[in-house]
C-alpha cells in the first residue's frame, strides 16, 4: 500500500481548516497530518484528501454529496471517516469539521500508550 504525500499547499489548506479550539492538536502521521482532540483523531489529511470522523447519520448525509467518499487507502478506507469534497470552500467545509470536532470531543479520551522498555541487541 502506497501512502500519498501531501504538497505544502495541501498541508496549509488542512491546517487552515483545523479549528483553533482548546485541546486540539495537529500531529504528523505517516507523512500526512492528523488533528486530534483528547487523543482521538477527528480530522486527517491523506495526500490531497481531508477526511473527518462523523456519527453514522452525518456520515451517510455527507456521503450523498458529490465529491465526498471513503477516506484513506483505497484498499482499506478508515472506518467512520468521510473525505470532504475537494472543491468546497473553507466556510462550507467548516460546518462539517465543527460537527466532527463536537462528536469526537464527546468520546472518551484516549490514554497514552505506555512506553515499552527498550531491549539491548
Amino acid at each position: 500500500m502506497e501512502i500519498p504525500k501531501p504538497t505544502e499547499a495541501d498541508r496549509e489548506r488542512f491546517t487552515g481548516l483545523v479549528p483553533a479550539a482548546p485541546d486540539v492538536q495537529v500531529k504528523p502521521m505517516f507523512g500526512n497530518l492528523g488533528a486530534f482532540v483528547h487523543g482521538n483523531m477527528f480530522m486527517g489529511l491523506f495526500g490531497v484528501d481531508i477526511g473527518i470522523k462523523l456519527l453514522d447519520a452525518d456520515r451517510q448525509e455527507l456521503l450523498e454529496v458529490r465529491g465526498s467518499g471513503p477516506f484513506g487507502p483505497q484498499e482499506r478506507p478508515m472506518s467512520g471517516y468521510v473525505t470532504l469534497p475537494a472543491d468546497w470552500p473553507a466556510d462550507q467545509a467548516q460546518s462539517w469539521i465543527d460537527r466532527s470536532l463536537a462528536y469526537v470531543a464527546a468520546l472518551p479520551a484516549k490514554r497514552p500508550k505506555e512506553a515499552k522498555p527498550r531491549t539491548k541487541r
